[in-house]
């Protein structure tokens, strides 16, 4: 009698502890939300798996510019993004050096230090990509601006800008503003290593339960 007592006594202490543990999950959840981004549901933000995400990066590879070419008729070119461990890449665009992808790409952001990087390879059947130049964009004035976004903000506000310089790849002045209920950046890149080529993207950030929200 005294083991099934103390079995029951410690199955007691364990189901006592599943249920803190979904109340704690349930107030990390209920406070995430803000008025901007677009939101992401906690299970799926669970499934991540990411303890200390931040949020999400959703990434628009809009269209590539006067890029270099690698074949005689041509490059087929396609985009990969990185950021820390992680690795997305685009469709390929066939026989052209000024392709248009106009495709979403989604980052779990965990560091607000590192870079986003971009490189564009040249797609080959019968040997190694041919690579066709990177670039890189630092996302700090990007999560700085998110920061800055709270309920009622004016739709088009200005939140930040980023000018080219020595220290970056923009290629013109980048306007971070909140439009659409959402902190959105348009952003042209130079392309470095490389004979030519500029990259067009657009950042919008998406909030996620107990992540940087808008306050």
């Amino acid at each position: 009698m005294d083991i099934i007592d103390n079995t029951t006594t410690t199955e007691k202490k364990k189901e006592k502890r599943k249920k803190e543990k979904k109340e704690k999950k349930k107030k990390k959840g209920g406070g995430g939300g803000g008025g901007g981004g677009e939101g992401v549901g906690e299970e799926e933000w669970e499934s991540r798996g990411m303890d200390h995400l931040l949020g999400l990066l959703k990434v628009r590879v809009i269209r590539g510019t006067n890029l270099a070419f690698r074949d005689a008729r041509g490059s087929d070119p396609y985009v990969v993004l990185r950021m820390g461990r992680q690795r997305l890449k685009t469709s390929v665009k066939k026989k052209t050096v000024n392709p248009e992808w106009n495709e979403d790409l989604t980052l779990s952001v965990s560091d607000p230090v590192l870079p986003l990087k971009i490189e564009i390879y040249d797609k080959d059947t019968f040997s190694r990509d041919d690579k066709m130049g990177k670039t890189e964009l630092d996302i700090q004035p990007f999560l700085d601006a998110v920061k800055l976004a709270w309920d009622g903000i004016p739709e088009g506000a200005l939140l930040k800008s980023v000018e080219p310089s020595r220290d970056n790849c923009v290629a013109t002045e980048s306007y971070i503003l909140y439009k659409g209920r959402k902190v959105v950046q348009d952003v042209i890149l130079r392309l470095k290593h490389v004979e030519s080529g500029e990259i067009e993207l657009q950042l919008h950030w998406v909030t996620v339960p107990g992540g940087l929200g808008f306050n």
